[in-house]
């Protein structure tokens, strides 16, 4: 999810401060530490931050979504390090993650990560996030119809609107459910950050669905599993190329 409407370090009794309700990714997580996060190497083998920098490194290595987010922020000329654009730390309530546009850097909650599959889409979720910070004057802040753009991407894109996440939810057998999925999930997360009503928040999503959903940039498709995320990373890297020998 993008930018984030707070600093890194305030007080639960600051002014501007949002409260944060469960969604499977939160777009503005309340950084509880300050300064650096803890750090897993200098504790007991397998700490929750240990846990999750192991996670990440295996999601940053194979998981073909990330590879092709990775690829796609590095030819816009924002590319990603993995130690200084990701950082575990602790969350307050069942935040799992979310983008910090004031730092650029995506926060993967350590204490509510618990397995590889829920790592691998939060960092997607939060990595089409930043591509779009990279790629276009997001006002994450005070324009909702950006916010809304970008969730209703980021829930198309993600996987999280898949066939198997949402049969474990127990959501199946609507017309046209990849799309309802993907309002309701935007909606959701817009409402988990914005002191707004449902229906300003549905409004959003209603205005900008159209064109945010089609879309599909970086994967130029739909990526609806990884076999889908494999081909289009192959895609991407042959068009790159093509490009490159214009």
């Amino acid at each position: 999810m993008a930018g984030a409407p707070y600093e890194r370090g305030r007080g639960p009794a600051a002014g501007e401060q949002l409260q944060q309700q469960h969604v499977s990714c939160q777009v503005f997580p309340e950084r509880v530490a300050q300064g650096n996060p803890q750090q897993g190497f200098f504790s007991s083998f397998f700490t929750s931050n240990q846990k999750c920098q192991l996670r990440l490194l295996k999601t940053l290595e194979t998981n073909p979504y990330v590879k092709l987010l990775l690829d796609a922020m590095k030819h816009s000329g924002c590319a990603v390090n993995k130690d200084r654009h990701f950082s575990c730390e602790d969350c307050n309530g069942n935040v799992s993650g979310g983008f910090d546009a004031s730092t650029s850097q995506i926060v993967l909650c350590q204490n509510n990560i618990h397995n590889q599959a829920h790592m691998n889409r939060v960092v997607t979720h939060e990595l089409i996030h930043a591509f779009d910070h990279c790629r276009a004057h997001v006002d994450w802040f005070t324009n909702i119809r950006h916010l809304a753009c970008s969730e209703v991407r980021a829930a198309n894109l993600s996987g999280d609107c898949s066939l198997v996440n949402e049969i474990f939810r127990l959501h199946f057998g609507l017309k046209q459910h990849h799309q309802t999925c993907v309002r309701d999930r935007a909606t959701l997360s817009i409402l988990a950050v914005r002191n707004i009503s449902k229906e300003v928040a549905k409004k959003a999503v209603d205005e900008v669905f159209e064109s945010c959903f089609n879309d599909h940039e970086p994967f130029g498709r739909i990526p609806h599993n990884k076999t889908y995320a494999k081909y289009a990373h192959r895609d991407f890297q042959n068009r790159d190329r093509y490009y490159s020998n214009i």
